[in-house]
């Protein structure tokens, strides 16, 4: 069984931890009536929204303890059941348990994620030890477990529905690989060490937080320098609600530091800023990370030794689509060469740039950006902030909702200001319909804009996923970005890989919409299958139906010049070595941390020596230093799993050469059917694997991505 928690981001925090609740909202006479209004059933039109507008911090703590209570009653009522156990008083009876604590589950995800406050964070400090222990006391019930293990031995004789089959397949192998079998001191010991861990991963979360918030540079108009006319004025507007008038803020956030990095002709700067982001969690403070990183090691390694593991890597693997950790790590070391060695070639056409312009220094990691951005218009003419004055955020919305139109039937209406609560004021509403019978698919929310409390980053969230059981529930998505405010009046220009990033949390969105299922634990995923689907919609972005008609200009209104989309495919695979590079670095780097032995690891260390090992190249970092790798130290969501958008993203570069050679191209009306009917629709009720061959007619081809990227495909063992 995947953790089923309401938000994706809660699942991050606590992955690992089996909560068995699903999404269902159906009241019982014997539940008791409850007064905290995080708990309380939903109301409101689209059967039923969030109390978004009502929401208080100082509801959480009662909301999550009364929840967990009622919910550990409805389990203790399922392990007691004196009948023998079923698929029907057994496992759909957990499917319905638990209503009340996922709704309190989603304005928690909220706080943690998207308002986070000092206030809220004690709070957390406290519940997230609790939660755990409220985990484990459901996957080492005995009673519960032995129902469960006598329905999954009757279904290995006599099979269930398809559905049903794989209902309790995910259920039984979730609470095995949780410690189910375990002697009761084991239990016991593996329950104090998932309850340590949760605590850590809270602190770990919330130092990387600190840094965000608290290293901020700010500019006088003399170190303005090369930078776009809207950033100047955004970050103006960011140093004034600081209190910091006639100066401009770079916030310590991808958002700001990126396009800081690309155009700023201030080299002391860059650096600064450059410095103050890749050091988040690493500055030898208490807000320092990289202990708790050691202990966590140490944790997981303990944890999983109790199971019969040798390592962390082993158990998590087991059951995604790598299986072992020797295939994780075959695909990226078959990519790996291909990628440092681009970054040589495009270092190579950097340094010849400041040579020739007689700068006299070396490319060190804080030019990358800037340096490429001049190769870029010199290889191919392509200037960036040339083709994001044609990337406008309200219209690449509209785009995305053309192709989810085109590919999925869908349709997206703005629900008026005030119909629906929302957290946040800039937070805008969608409803989503089928275009044909008008039928109700769900509500689309898009909170778009950094702030102070909010994690870094672009995600998607579910406040309510999509079921058939015990009556059809439709979804509620979001989407969760960090574009810098833009001045009042201003429009939003996004750079494309900004925009591309938009796409595929979008794809995530429409994953939710797509699902079919009937049971709520197979409206998850699996971690390196998941992000195929969001990857894969990045590739309408680049067609040219998107592209004719809502890539215009933000002052003139003209669509984007032939000659620009041109240049722009041209420049496809320019800068993969870089991109490919730097991910590919913190996915390594997460599986070695959790192969290597943790008993006395020095972390700073580890990473210098590894990265050295690897060939790691000086001028560029991991995406996401160890220090704040949030994916795999805030939770266990991507730990030893990272690489799985690499994974993912084979199967992306296969299925868009089959979108490439359709008859309608990539709005071929016969492919798209397949891609929702065997991709889409079936979230986790289909093995991945065999979905994809469903779709393709065959297993996907590593050559696919590096053809895709511009590698040789001969360096592919």
């Amino acid at each position: 069984m995947k953790i089923k928690l309401t938000t994706k981001l809660l699942s991050q925090l606590l992955a690992g931890l089996v909560v068995l609740s699903s999404c269902a909202q159906k009241e019982t006479k014997e539940k008791p009536m409850v007064d905290n209004v995080l708990l309380k059933e939903w109301t409101g039109p689209y059967g039923g929204v969030p109390a978004f507008d009502k929401m208080k911090v100082e509801d959480i703590r009662e909301a999550i303890l009364k929840g967990i209570e009622i919910n550990l009653e409805e389990i203790e009522a399922i392990a007691n059941n004196p009948e023998p156990a079923t698929f029907e008083n057994t496992i759909e009876e957990m499917e319905r348990a638990g209503a009340e604590l996922n709704r309190a589950f989603t304005y928690y995800g909220i706080f943690s994620g998207n308002m986070s406050s000092p206030e809220f964070r004690e709070i957390q400090g406290e519940l997230v030890p609790q939660i755990s222990e409220f985990s484990s006391k459901i996957t080492q019930n005995e009673k519960l477990f032995e129902r469960i293990k006598a329905v999954y031995d009757a279904s290995q004789t006599t099979p269930l529905e398809a559905d049903q089959q794989r209902v309790i397949e995910l259920n039984y192998k979730s609470f095995e690989m949780n410690g189910a079998e375990l002697n009761p001191a084991q239990k016991e010991e593996y329950a104090a060490i998932s309850k340590e861990l949760s605590s850590i991963y809270t602190t770990f979360s919330n130092n990387v937080l600190h840094d965000e918030e608290n290293y901020i540079t700010y500019l006088t108009e003399d170190q303005l320098g090369g930078l776009p006319e809207d950033f100047i004025k955004s970050a103006a507007n960011i140093a004034s609600d600081k209190g910091e008038e006639d100066k401009y803020a770079i916030t310590n956030s991808r958002s700001s530091m990126d396009p800081f990095l690309t155009y700023s002709t201030e080299r002391e700067l860059r650096e600064q800023v450059w410095t103050n982001f890749y050091s988040r969690g690493d500055n030898g403070d208490e807000y320092d990370n990289n202990e708790l990183i050691a202990e966590i090691l140490r944790l997981r390694r303990k944890k999983v030794e109790i199971l019969g593991y040798s390592n962390y890597a082993e158990w998590r693997l087991q059951n995604r689509m790598a299986k072992t950790p020797e295939n994780a790590m075959g695909l990226m070391e078959a990519v790996w060469p291909a990628a440092i060695a681009r970054v040589a070639e495009e270092v190579a056409d950097m340094q010849a740039v400041a040579d020739r312009n007689g700068e006299k220094i070396t490319i060190e990691p804080w030019d990358y950006r800037f340096y490429a951005e001049i190769v870029r218009k010199e290889k191919y003419d392509l200037d960036s902030e040339e083709v994001k004055q044609y990337l406008q955020l309200d219209k690449l919305t509209e785009a995305m909702h053309y192709v989810a139109g085109r590919l999925f039937n869908y349709n997206f209406t703005p629900v008026p200001e005030g119909t629906i609560p929302v957290y946040q004021e800039d937070m805008k509403v969608w409803e989503v319909t089928d275009k044909t019978s008008g039928e109700n698919i769900g509500l689309w929310y898009l909170d778009p804009y950094a702030r102070e409390g909010k994690r870094s980053g672009a995600w998607a969230n579910t406040y309510r996923s999509y079921s058939t059981f015990d009556g059809k529930k439709n979804v509620l998505a979001s989407n969760n970005s960090n574009f810098v405010k833009p001045a009042p009046g201003e429009a939003l220009l996004v750079s494309w890989d900004d925009a591309t990033t938009f796409f595929h949390e979008f794809g995530h969105a429409l994953h939710f919409f797509a699902s079919n299922v009937k049971y709520p634990t197979l409206d998850g995923g699996v971690r390196d299958y998941t992000e195929f689907q969001s990857q894969l919609l990045e590739r309408w972005l680049s067609t040219d139906e998107v592209i004719n008609n809502f890539l215009v200009h933000n002052e003139t209104g003209e669509p984007m010049p032939a000659e620009l989309v041109t240049k722009i495919k041209n420049a496809g695979t320019f800068n993969q070595g870089f991109s490919t590079t730097e991910y590919l670095a913190s996915a390594i780097m997460d599986m070695k941390f959790h192969l290597a032995d943790p008993a006395n690891i020095d972390v700073d260390k580890f990473e210098k020596e590894t990265l050295a090992e690897l060939n790691m190249p000086k001028e560029l970092p991991m995406r996401h230093r160890t220090p704040h790798f949030g994916h795999v130290f805030s939770g266990e969501g991507y730990a030893t799993a990272y690489y799985g958008y690499m994974w993912a993203d084979v199967l992306t570069a296969d299925a868009a050469e089959a979108f490439a050679e359709a008859p309608g191209g990539f709005y071929d009306k016969e492919l798209a059917d397949k891609l929702v009917k065997y991709l889409f629709a079936p979230r986790n009720a289909i093995e991945p694997a065999e979905a994809y061959r469903m779709f393709r007619g065959r297993d996907a081809k590593i050559e696919a991505l590096m053809r895709d990227r511009g590698f040789p495909v001969k360096t592919v063992k």
